[in-house]
């Protein structure tokens, strides 16, 4: 048997844990750096140990830690056990469900809740209580058990699940095809210049910093992948925005990034800088204000509010609509009060 064909028989009895694309812009850099950038909480000593066991491939091969990634390379790292995310345990956790029928379920999701497991949340997640409230519910691309789409651990709102293949592969293509419709409500910081508007911009992630993604521009404007935010204002603060974002696309902290990218952070979206006073005055009494609704609201100040579809048996345009959660609702009473009293001073 040739060194190769121990090489593939090899690869067929690891896991795939991590799989990432070299994008066109990657400049050779040495393969435990680049699984750095990647690879959320991993530290360097590991990562050149899982190269010496010969657990890293590129293109097929395993290459040792000092190997340097270039454009495209097709980087995975391959373990002899599976990785805990696919190994699904079904916990009986409530789930709010807003509409279900055979095919699919409409679930609004609370902040604080992980969509499904990955690395350092392997419980608690929805598809942890989804495959504990649900049987032989379809997997999709990514073999996660109902998912159409998912929202951020810290963002609250509304998700569509599939209970059958044929509503997977139906919403799936919605999605694909940018006919569903999605509306969040998010608060800003800083009044928000134009009543409505149109943000594009490639998203990828920042080669500065592996936590974050940022909008590629000037002579790196065709990196990362296309996105379409239309936003619009529902109410002004002083120093804050209240305004509504439709999604054209669904990339990584696509709303995130685009409202930062214009200059209107979040409120308290700590990733992204929000939990920071970006706007308004220096005075002491301003900052207690702020850091009150901080913790008011303790997490980003987004829900993912309107979902639309197609049903995928029914082929009617179904819209489903939820209430904004009280944390956000009290911390925009906080501002409103904030709002007249600066206005009448």
């Amino acid at each position: 048997m040739s060194s190769k064909e121990e090489e593939n028989m090899d690869q067929d009895d690891l896991y795939e844990h991590h799989h990432f694309i070299a994008s066109k812009g990657q400049e050779p850099l040495r393969i435990d750096k680049f699984l750095m950038n990647f690879i959320e909480n991993a530290t360097r000593s590991k990562i050149q140990q899982a190269a010496k066991d010969g657990n890293i491939y590129v293109n097929g091969t395993a290459v040792k830690q000092n190997y340097k990634v270039k454009a495209f390379d097709d980087v995975k790292v391959l373990l002899s056990y599976p990785p805990y995310e696919s190994q699904l345990i079904p916990e009986n956790i409530p789930l709010d469900i807003v509409y279900e029928d055979e095919a699919v379920l409409v679930v609004n999701k609370p902040a604080g809740m992980v969509v499904h497991p990955g690395h350092g949340n392997y419980s608690g997640t929805l598809i942890n209580a989804l495959v504990y409230h649900f049987e032989n519910l379809p997997n999709n691309s990514s073999n996660r058990p109902g998912l159409v789409h998912r929202i951020d651990k810290e963002t609250s709102g509304l998700l569509v699940v599939a209970k059958t293949e044929e509503a997977m592969n139906h919403l799936a293509k919605q999605f694909f095809h940018k006919t569903s419709q999605r509306e969040y409500i998010a608060l800003v910081w800083g009044n928000v210049n134009d009543e409505e508007g149109t943000i594009e911009g490639n998203i990828g992630r920042s080669p500065k910093n592996r936590m974050q993604n940022i909008v590629f521009k000037g002579e790196n404007e065709e990196w990362g992948k296309p996105a379409v935010t239309h936003y619009k204002v529902l109410e002004r603060f002083t120093y804050v925005t209240l305004v509504s974002c439709k999604l054209e696309t669904g990339r990584t902290h696509q709303i995130r990034v685009h409202l930062k990218y214009i200059g209107h952070t979040l409120f308290n979206d700590e990733r992204y800088g929000g939990d920071k006073i970006l706007k308004g005055t220096a005075f002491s009494k301003y900052k207690q204000f702020v850091e009150n609704c901080f913790k008011v609201l303790p997490r980003q100040a987004l829900h993912a509010k309107t979902l639309g579809f197609e049903h995928p048996t029914t082929k009617k345009w179904m819209q489903f609509d939820t209430p904004i959660p009280d944390d956000i609702e009290n911390c925009l009473s906080k501002w409103r009060t904030y709002a007249k009293h600066s206005i009448s001073e």
